[in-house]
């Protein structure tokens, strides 16, 4: 995906590649209100764009608005450059140019996760690649669990946060014919298993006493509260609370 030679309409085989020297001076130009010197800037660094997006591969986002994205952060760095500072500039566009990817992406998932989450899981992946660089063939979560020193619980549900939803129009599966979608593997209330689970249900409710069953209809048929059914039937609310809870282990069961 990332040898290819146009992203938005930006045709990478011919990005211009800029000296150190080049870009200070360029900087130093667009400073002074220069346009041509600052859009010479934008083009001569984003390569630089390109090879930071591809940090965030295998997250089903579209590389069109990664690299927009990114450009936005590259814009960003350009303006706000220390030129006094001894420092290149590439070291400062980096994580300017990934700070605002990662907001792009915890601010726009479909599904809305805590930000601290996010964190955890964007810590873990940069361990697990940390880890992968020392020799680790594939860290296991336990493995990156221990490094951030946080609970397996918390970096699984934290990596899980940033999996990209599933359309159930998603193809499963095609073998050049038909295709399967997610859709097609879904059950419906007609599934075998369904009416079993139905059949046991009922056989279980027939097996209840009739006090049983009655207390079972007021309390979840007509949504009555277990004090108001001790005065609908005459009985201490702690006799309706241990009848009720009886006959729900014996349906369990």
């Amino acid at each position: 995906m990332y040898n290819k030679v146009s992203i938005c309409g930006v045709d990478t085989s011919k990005l211009p590649i800029l000296k150190e020297s080049e870009k200070m001076e360029l900087l130093k130009k667009a400073r002074q209100g220069n346009k041509y010197a600052r859009e010479s800037l934008i083009n001569g660094n984003l390569r630089l764009v390109l090879s930071v997006i591809k940090r965030f591969t295998g997250r089903g986002e579209n590389l069109d608005d990664l690299f927009q994205v990114g450009c936005i952060g590259l814009i960003k760095s350009i303006d706000n450059f220390d030129i006094s500072q001894n420092v290149r500039f590439s070291t400062y566009a980096v994580p300017m140019i990934i700070g605002e990817i990662r907001r792009y992406l915890r601010d726009n998932n479909l599904i809305r996760v805590s930000r601290s989450i996010k964190d955890t899981a964007y810590r873990a992946m940069q361990v697990k690649e940390m880890l992968t660089q020392k020799g680790v063939t594939e860290p296991t979560v336990s493995d990156i669990a221990k490094e951030l020193e946080l609970p397996i619980e918390d970096v699984v549900i934290a990596l899980e946060s940033i999996v990209s939803p599933m359309s159930i129009y998603d193809p499963v599966y095609s073998d050049g014919g038909d295709t399967i979608y997610v859709l097609d593997q879904l059950g419906d209330n007609n599934d075998d298993k369904n009416w079993l689970q139905e059949i046991a249900f009922r056989d279980a409710i027939e097996n209840l006493s009739e006090r049983e069953k009655h207390i079972l209809s007021l309390r979840f048929m007509r949504g009555m509260t277990q004090m108001e059914v001790s005065e609908e039937i005459g009985i201490s609310q702690a006799q309706v609370s241990r009848l009720e809870k009886g006959a729900i282990d014996k349906i369990k069961s």
